[in-house]
């Protein structure tokens, strides 16, 4: 029924196309028996055009969100990388980043589990994002982040460099996809802890799933309910398993079209440079901005469109 309501929902789009190309062609046909004398009419339908093309133009994109998963909601992984203070900041930023790239494009956003760092920021966290094609444009995302800045952290004020890894997954529709034997989880129950490691609570309603045959870990400690937790890392655990799947349905067709690239920390994918100069550059399009601080603030529609577009090209 959702595949059906999907497809009804495209048909319906682009009658609605021929319906508005079929109308502006009877606009034409009207301001040329009018002659060209009232430009009050042809400036209207120039206008019109403009915004019909507009319209293909943005369809036309969604013509790149071709993947069987594009479609679905995503679950958004951030790791801090090695450095201490320095790389969970950064990390804490770039969950900020994607949570007002969320609110920009009017998408949900529920947070399933935070691990503060030590001292500031974050030691990973996870999101999910939901909305039409929030996993078509997330999966850009995947791969290692580096910041370069002058800490504020160092009291000497000195230059450092910082890594943080992101993962994003498509939401799992859980038993349809995913056949999980219960007899293969382990469900561990703690504390769920704050800043410095200290206990923020007095019940343990900490979730920890591990999957015994693969190793795949979920985790879940921001709700206070244990079985919303529960339900929270089971949705982690479903979305990390299909994107274990997908990974190896990858490197299996890169045999016959390409290296596959997963989201390791050997793969840097793109640079936020604040100093001594200001820019973002994506190392896999080359498209950059010399504005980092709209793209911390969540303007990233266009390296994820200049990703789509490089993808469908066949340059990445």
């Amino acid at each position: 029924m959702k595949r059906l309501a999907d497809a009804q929902e495209v048909i319906s789009t682009w009658r609605d196309l021929e319906r508005a190309a079929g109308d502006l062609r009877g606009f034409a046909d009207l301001a040329q028996s009018e002659g060209d004398g009232d430009h009050g009419l042809a400036s209207e339908l120039t206008d019109e055009v403009d915004a019909l093309a507009a319209r293909l133009d943005r369809l036309e994109f969604d013509l790149s969100f071709s993947g069987p998963y594009d479609k679905r909601s995503a679950i958004v992984a951030i790791h801090a990388g090695a450095g201490g203070t320095e790389s969970q900041d950064w990390a804490e930023m770039l969950f900020r980043m994607y949570l007002r790239w969320a609110e920009r494009r009017r998408y949900s956003t529920d947070v399933l589990d935070v691990a503060p760092g030590d001292e500031a920021g974050i030691k990973s966290a996870t999101l999910e994002i939901g909305g039409r094609y929030a996993y078509g444009r997330l999966r850009s995302e995947r791969g290692v982040h580096r910041l370069v800045r002058l800490s504020p952290f160092d009291a000497d004020h000195a230059r450092h460099t910082s890594f943080a890894l992101v993962e994003v997954m498509p939401e799992s529709e859980g038993a349809a996809e995913i056949s999980l034997n219960p007899e293969d989880l382990r469900i561990d129950v703690f504390r769920a802890s704050g800043h410095g490691g200290q206990n923020v609570q007095k019940n343990a309603t900490a979730i920890r799933i591990t999957h015994t045959p693969t190793g795949i870990v979920a985790t879940c400690q921001n709700e206070r309910s244990q079985h919303r937790n529960r339900d929270s890392a089971m949705k982690v655990l479903e979305a990390r398993l299909l994107e274990q799947e997908l990974d190896k349905q990858a490197e299996e067709q890169s045999r016959i079209k390409g290296e596959h690239v997963a989201a390791g920390w050997g793969n840097q994918i793109r640079s936020y440079v604040l100093h001594p100069y200001k820019m973002v550059k994506d190392h896999r399009t080359s498209h950059e901005t010399s504005d980092p601080n709209a793209v911390l603030d969540g303007d990233l529609d266009g390296f994820m469109e200049a990703y789509l577009k490089a993808t469908i090209g066949g340059k990445s």
